[in-house]
């Protein structure tokens, strides 16, 4: 196996649905521009709460990929 190196990033997925299309949203918009995801740790979860109500719900991920440098 050759060495490798990652990069690490923080996303925000939002849904009106749950925090697993929070987090589904927020991994298909990235792998629209990022390729060679790797890993998503789920960082933080909350909700918004509107007038009694659950109006969204959030997650932030920490997404890996490998990083491609020149060369």
């Amino acid at each position: 196996m050759a060495d490798s190196v990652y990069r690490v990033t923080q996303l925000i997925g939002t849904s009106t649905e749950s925090w697993e299309k929070a987090a589904q949203n927020a991994i298909t918009t990235a792998a629209s521009t990022v390729r060679d995801l790797r890993i998503a740790e789920l960082e933080k979860s909350d909700l918004v709460i509107e007038n009694g109500q659950v109006t969204a719900y959030r997650v932030r991920l920490s997404v890996s990929f490998k990083y491609e440098g020149e060369g």
